[in-house]
């Protein structure tokens, strides 16, 4: 049984790996916030007055990546049934990008909450 869980973690790092590695060779957007991101955690940890607001600060910035990272999946999942126009595709990215907002929203008020 412990074997089994062992390699089913394997396996499933392994996958999530693959999708880092494909939406990094396939989206600016992704490429852009991942290399962001380091710099806004060293930023976290040196400003962050407690460790709740290092936990925060990081957070609100992982968070952007990870909505990213959906709305991509939702995009690609979409041009896999079609790449013709449909009205309900078009709602459905703009579902997804709106919450890519959102998710940028709150990194900015949570910084600027914390920082200012």
């Amino acid at each position: 049984m412990l074997s089994f869980l062992k390699r089913r973690l394997i396996y499933a790092f392994a996958y999530s790996l693959a999708g880092l590695r494909s939406a990094w060779q396939t989206e600016e957007a992704i490429k852009f916030e991942a290399c962001l991101l380091p710099v806004l955690i060293a930023i976290a940890i040196n400003f962050g007055n407690s460790n709740i607001e290092k936990a925060l600060l990081i957070s609100s910035s992982l968070l952007v990546l990870i909505v990213e990272l959906l709305n991509t999946g939702l995009e690609k999942a979409i041009d896999r049934v079609s790449m013709d126009y449909h009205e309900l595709s078009k709602v459905v990215k703009d579902i997804g990008s709106a919450a890519v907002l959102l998710s940028m929203i709150n990194f900015l008020i949570t910084w600027a909450l914390i920082l200012m």
